[in-house]
């Protein structure tokens, strides 16, 4: 079939009856996504492959093995780099999730907290030493990581460590957002998974953003308000494309925004929003002439890309028929009645 025998989507009318159903659509869409994201007590750290660990047992130094410089002084910032001795800081997590210790040898520490890590280690060397003293703590956080892109001042990866990665977390170590992002459009993609977030929209329903919490390879995407245009066109009085304002618009208005409907020109019966999506393309309908249609113009929020297109009058139609079938006929026709 020839793409100009495929059928027109059909015409929906926007009635109130309409309205309420989008709205309760994207409400249901929305809350289904937030519920897979939403953590509001974060479990703490877990140590992975890459991680390296400060580890020392106290009054046995010897158990350091070169991998801390001692038990009094066991962070990497207390280590001279000039000597030799003291080069190698931590034990470093291998990619099978294991540390070697003296004494005990391997240790899988992978998946584990630093508390439940320290525990393990002590019930191990309780085998050979006379109740030991263990302390235990991450020096570097390398085993897991997020991306942030986008309209952020600071885009790159930002590594996990033992302070929560929630999504406002990951924006404030990037900079923060510019003044060019869109921050009902910020997209979270895990796995296939992909989620949009509004952060306006949590704030009304009460939502804290600091709750959505962020997992190891996210790639978080603050999208640009110069991707969230509307574009109005027809018999309007000033045609142009429109930005929403934090990802919210009406119908009402971008009619509003461009000057309203030609007097002159313009059918009121026939304000059309075309909407592509993956699925069809939708094409809705108002007519403004029904009491109640202010109401629901100002009620029928408009999406990004949508087309807002005012129709002309028959009248309209037929005049400028006449001028392009005879050029200047319709304007000397009218000049000479205004002559008489």
């Amino acid at each position: 079939m020839h793409g100009t025998d495929e059928l027109a989507p059909p015409t929906e009318m926007i009635t109130e009856k309409l309205i309420n159903a989008e709205r309760e659509q994207r409400r249901q869409v929305a809350n289904e996504d937030l519920d897979r994201l939403l953590v509001p007590n974060p479990p703490p750290y877990v140590i992975g492959s890459g991680d390296l660990l400060s580890i020392v047992v106290w009054d046995h130094p010897e158990l350091a093995n070169g991998s801390v410089a001692s038990a009094i002084a066991p962070t990497s910032a207390t280590v001279d780099p000039g000597n030799a001795t003291n080069a190698a800081v931590g034990f470093v997590v291998d990619h099978a999730g294991q540390i070697q210790f003296p004494l005990i040898g391997m240790v899988a520490v992978d998946g584990l907290t630093e508390e439940r890590a320290r525990a393990l280690l002590t019930t191990k060397l309780a085998k050979y030493l006379t109740s030991p003293n263990v302390t235990l703590r991450v020096l570097a956080y390398r085993s897991k990581r997020v991306y942030v892109d986008g309209e952020v001042k600071q885009p790159g990866l930002q590594a996990i460590n033992d302070i929560p990665m929630t999504l406002m977390e990951a924006l404030n170590r990037a900079g923060g957002l510019l003044p060019t992002a869109d921050q009902s459009r910020i997209a979270l993609e895990r796995g296939k998974a992909r989620y949009r977030i509004n952060l306006r929209d949590l704030v009304q329903k009460g939502i804290n953003p600091g709750s959505v919490m962020l997992a190891h390879g996210d790639v978080v995407r603050v999208h640009s308000r110069d991707e969230s245009k509307i574009f109005v066109s027809g018999e309007v009085i000033t045609p142009k494309a429109l930005t929403m304002h934090d990802g919210r618009l009406t119908l009402n208005e971008a009619l509003g925004e461009t000057g309203g409907i030609s007097p002159l020109s313009g059918d009121v019966r026939q304000i059309y929003v075309v909407r592509k999506t993956a699925e069809r393309t939708r094409v809705f309908q108002l007519d403004a002439r029904i009491a109640s249609s202010l109401a629901m113009a100002e009620g029928f929020e408009l999406q990004p890309k949508d087309i807002v297109y005012v129709a002309a009058t028959p009248l309209a139609n037929w005049n400028r028929s006449i001028s392009l079938l005879i050029p200047g006929a319709l304007t000397s026709a009218v000049t000479a009645t205004n002559r008489q």
